[in-house]
């Protein structure tokens, strides 16, 4: 564990600024002899050396300053890495407790950035505490406004970014519902079917044996239907023309060789692959033409049931892995934290996200399947998969090719998400990250700003998330470390 860099201030001779030098700095000229000198009077000067940390991202916001002589960076912390958002030498410039004014229930505020001088640098500096006094006692009408605008904003876009989620949410259950009700449907008139075609068999069983069928006959018969059955189990699946051409050749058999309402009984032998050749087979094994429209009829029965049962293990089975895509999804009964094969959760977004895909958008699925587990908060990367794969189809409109792609990089996997839409100008690849920036209509979206996809993949598990854009190729990549951070 590394031991954070320590901060040394030291004061500056003579230690504090008179009221006409503080005039000098533009944020102090316009206010009164006065106010001025109780600034000075609380107030002091500080230096730091050349390289040195003048304040660090997430500590306790308990100084305000503004810059004398020097050159300073603000970094933001990003993954394991400081990136840099400003360098200024400009006089007069301020940072650290800038929104000190602010009363905001007693929620502690902390430094948004960290702050280096790049040279030897001096600063005018007021404790937090000073600072928020002073603009709530000179200036209470503007701390009005702004304490208005600024907590008004932040409660507001909590309650739309929560009715949002929930609005997405429902989205995705009604999607869910919809998936889950086409092979429940499936199930229920297959199983419907299959009480009447079992019935069926009852019947047409009851009248081979009345018809005084000969023992051998009729172990003959279970035995060519049981042949048939794993004839169909075997055959090779044909095409719809295919399909049909084999129904009208298997109809004029049966019409040719007297067996009744062959028009509905073809399907059933098309459907399970039987053609002809089994027909005239069955035909001389039975060697008795009155025999042969009853078996052929109990034969069919026996291919249409196993049909039928298929039917229903397939819905069965997809209700089966739409729940269980919903549990991967939700993480239900799981830990928050858990190493995880990252492309379970692609692979369970994209099954609740299908009824947005649709038919004219195809899915490519490029995995690295040997790519180790990650440790991450799986519910919320599955937001993140969820924002980024809802952006990608509502850019291509409803047609593209949407590419999911991973593959290592160094010590970190990545996850592209990719479209092949019109591409993001470049006037708007700065600003996708920018907290409230959409290019949604109003009303549309999943209510997961890219900020909060950018602060879960960043601040959550210390990765990175970049854009890369052009026409017919656009890609978000999600870059996630393969171990634990290291604590601070």
């Amino acid at each position: 564990m590394t031991e954070p860099e320590e901060i040394h201030l030291e004061p500056c001779e003579p230690g504090r600024l008179t009221a006409e030098d503080l005039r000098s700095l533009f944020l102090f000229e316009k206010l009164t002899d006065e106010q001025l000198t109780w600034i000075a009077e609380h107030g002091c000067t500080q230096r730091v050396a050349g390289g040195g940390l003048v304040l660090r991202e997430g500590d306790p916001a308990e100084q305000f300053f503004v810059l004398l002589t020097g050159t300073v960076a603000l970094t933001r912390r990003v993954g394991q890495d400081d990136v840099q958002t400003v360098r200024t030498e400009q006089r007069g410039v301020y940072m650290g407790a800038t929104t000190a004014y602010l009363r905001d229930d007693g929620v502690p505020q902390r430094y948004m950035a960290s702050m280096r001088a790049l040279s030897d640098s001096e600063f005018f500096t007021l404790s937090a505490a000073d600072f928020g006094w002073l603009m709530r006692e000179w200036f209470p009408m503007a701390i009005h406004l702004l304490e208005g605008l600024t907590l008004g904003m932040r409660s507001s876009q909590a309650v739309i970014g929560e009715r949002q989620r929930l609005q997405a949410l429902g989205a995705l259950s009604a999607g869910l519902m919809h998936e889950l009700n086409n092979p429940a449907a499936a199930a229920s008139r297959a199983t419907g079917a299959l009480r009447q075609r079992v019935a069926g068999m009852r019947m047409k069983l009851g009248k081979l044996a009345a018809g005084k069928v000969a023992p051998d006959r009729l172990m003959q018969l279970l035995e060519l239907q049981e042949e048939v059955i794993e004839r169909a189990a075997k055959a090779p699946s044909l095409t719809a023309m295919q399909t049909a051409d084999r129904e009208d050749e298997l109809g004029d058999w049966m019409d040719e060789h007297g067996v009744t309402g062959g028009w509905d009984v073809a399907p059933v032998f098309a459907q399970g692959g039987i053609d002809v050749d089994c027909l005239t087979e069955i035909q001389d094994r039975l060697a008795s033409p009155e025999l042969l429209d009853q078996a052929i009829h109990w034969i069919g029965y026996a291919l249409e049931t196993e049909q039928l049962m298929s039917d229903i293990e397939d819905a069965t089975g997809r209700v089966s892995s739409l729940v269980n895509a919903a549990k991967q999804y939700s993480h239900v009964d799981r830990s928050a934290h858990q190493w995880i094969d990252v492309h379970t959760g692609l692979d369970s977004t994209l099954v609740m996200l299908a009824h947005k895909i649709g038919d004219g958008i195809r899915v490519v699925k490029d995995y690295d399947r040997t790519l180790p587990q990650i440790p991450v908060h799986p519910a919320e990367l599955n937001q993140v998969w969820t924002n980024l794969i809802d952006n990608a189809v509502q850019a291509m409109s409803g047609a593209g090719t949407l590419t999911i792609r991973t593959y290592q990089e160094d010590e970190r996997v990545v996850v592209s998400v990719g479209d092949s839409g019109p591409g993001v100008p470049d006037e708007i690849k700065k600003r996708v990250f920018e907290p409230f920036f959409t290019t949604k209509p109003v009303g549309e979206g999943t209510g997961l700003g890219l900020d909060i996809s950018y602060r879960i993949v960043v601040n959550g598990h210390g990765g990175d998330l970049s854009l890369q854009s052009a026409p017919g190729d656009t890609r978000f990549l999600v870059r996630l470390p393969l171990s634990e951070p290291a604590s601070a």
